[in-house]
Order: C-alpha cells, then structure tokens, then sequence
C-alpha cells in the first residue's frame, strides 16, 4: 500500500455558511479541551477494520487504509458492496479505489493557530471511518461540473491515484444534520447544523467557531461543513 502522511497541526481553512440562534457558551481558553476520548471512541470502520488510534505523548496518531465501510460503485462491479452512481447523470468511471496507509496526527489539546492557512489539493482531514476529507478544490482548482458526475451517493471519488476522498456533503458523512464527521488540524468537523438543530451564524472565516457540541461539553473550536463551492 502507498504511504501517506497527515500531520494536521495548523489551523487551515474550511468554508461554510449557515446561521443560528447561538446558545451563551462558557468559553475555555484554547489548548485546554482534551479530544483523545471522542477520537478514540469515534474512528472506526467496522466493514475493513482499517482505522487505528495511538497516543503518544502530546500527540494522537489515527491510521487508516482509506476504503470506506459503505457502499459506492468504486468498490467494483463484482464487490459485495457495489452500488450504482446516483442518478443518471455520471460519468462512466472504470476506476477502483486502492488501499493507501495513512497516518494523521493530531494534538492532544489543540489549539488555535496564530497563523491560518489557505487549504489547498489533497487531504486537509479525516472522516471518522479513515477516509480523507477534501475541500473544494480538485485537478488544481475549484470543482467543475463534470467532476460533479463522477460522485458517488456519498459525495465521494477516487483521485487519479485511485485514492478514495470525499468532498462535501453525501448520504454517508452528513445531510444537513449536526453530526460529528470527522477531525482536521486537531478540531472537530460537524455537519450544517449545530447541536441544537440549527443554523450557525457566527462562523470565521475558517468555517469555525468556538462552542460546546454534543461530544464536548467543554467549549472547543470546531468546523461546520458547507455544500456551497
């Protein structure tokens, strides 16, 4: 299997836009929440038994092969969990997905950058079953419609390495709910919406803010994902 590294430290980048009714949130100083028992309780992916959790010392390290435990055409036509694309209008895709090892690590505590960076192509996260999250931006700039076509039901794809990613919203990581997806550069990732069912209107630049959520009930900087390119 391909060896991939990713070490999400920085604060990076993700776009959202949504709005809500903010609940009067004690605030922690930031680098004081400590994720390790949501990490280890949440990645997994039960159908490959491909993710792993380790602590060491400051740092968490999650390992995944990448395959995720749903059904979506990129397994092959002769898997057990195929399924065709959604709809109709897809590309014709004769590609599968291959099995890479990937390694995030994270910190412990996180804590917010004083320095924010663009994200860029390729994994900027990791869904809670391994597989790496992208942003908006695929082959060197934003999505284009025809890249549109080659989703699968899960708003997912392989990369031209046969590296499976997902992109946005899909029936497996959320829709438009509030459920906990993933983690990037340390911090949660979370559907549109926010615990309370609604939608946040306070969120930076980043796509984040600092609240409690329903997996954290000491106020932690998180994302929120967006379908809007």
């Amino acid at each position: 299997m391909h060896e991939i590294l990713l070490s999400l430290i920085l604060l990076l980048s993700l776009t959202s836009c949504e709005k809500d009714d903010p609940a009067a949130d004690s605030i922690s100083t930031p680098g004081t929440v400590d994720i390790t028992d949501v990490v280890q309780a949440s990645f997994k992916n039960d159908y490959t038994d491909g993710v792993s959790v380790q602590v060491n010392g400051t740092n968490i390290s999650i390992s995944s092969t990448g395959l995720p435990d749903h059904k979506t055409p990129y397994w092959g036509a002769r898997h057990e969990m195929y399924e065709d694309f959604p709809g109709t209008n897809h590309a014709n895709m004769n590609i599968t997905m291959m099995p890479f090892n990937y390694v995030m690590t994270i910190l412990i505590y996180p804590k917010e950058a004083d320095f924010k960076e663009q994200t860029e192509l390729g994994a900027v996260g990791m869904a809670l079953n391994g597989v790496p999250l992208y942003n908006d931006y695929e082959g060197g700039g934003l999505l284009q419609e025809n890249a549109w076509g080659t989703f699968d039901a899960s708003a997912a794809h392989p990369g031209p390495r046969e590296d499976h990613h997902y992109h946005c919203e899909g029936d497996y990581l959320t829709a438009d709910d509030a459920n906990l997806i993933g983690f990037r550069d340390g911090f949660p990732v979370y559907g549109r919406q926010d615990m309370q069912g609604t939608y946040p209107d306070d969120l930076d630049d980043n796509g984040g803010h600092l609240r409690v959520t329903s997996d954290f009930s000491e106020a932690i900087y998180h994302y929120h994902v967006s379908n809007e390119v």
